[in-house]
C-alpha cells in the first residue's frame, strides 16, 4: 500500500505540472519559440495562428492534468486496488487524453 501511495504522489504531481506549463499558454503569455508550446511550423510562421492554437492546446493540458490528479486520487482509495492496475489505469488516462488534446488541438489548428 505504501508504493500505492508513492504512486498517488507521482500522478499528482505529473497532474499539477501539466496544470502548471498550461496556463501560461492559456493566459497567451507565451511567445512563439522552440522549446515550449504547440509548436509546429503552422504555429511559429505566424503569431495570429500560434496564440490562439496555443490557448486551445493550454485548455487541453489543463483538462488533462485536472483529470489526472482526479483519477488518480479517486482510483487510489478504492479497496483492494492492486499497485499494477492503479498504475495501468492511471497511466492509461494520462496517455489517451495526452494524444486526445493532440488530435483535437490539430483539428483545431486546421481553421487557420
Amino acid at each position: 500500500m505504501h508504493t500505492l501511495y508513492s504512486m498517488l504522489i507521482l500522478y499528482v504531481l505529473s497532474g499539477l505540472a501539466l496544470l502548471a506549463v498550461s496556463v501560461p499558454l492559456i493566459r497567451r503569455r507565451v511567445p512563439p519559440n522552440p522549446w515550449y508550446g504547440f509548436r509546429v511550423p503552422k504555429t511559429l510562421s505566424n503569431p495570429n495562428i500560434w496564440y490562439p492554437v496555443n490557448e486551445y492546446s493550454g485548455r487541453e493540458l489543463y483538462k488533462t492534468g485536472l483529470r489526472t490528479i482526479l483519477v488518480a486520487f479517486a482510483l487510489a482509495f478504492v479497496p483492494g486496488i492492486s499497485f499494477v492496475f492503479y498504475v495501468i489505469a492511471c497511466s492509461t488516462v494520462l496517455c489517451l487524453d495526452l494524444f486526445w488534446g493532440l488530435i483535437v488541438t490539430f483539428r483545431y489548428l486546421r481553421n487557420f
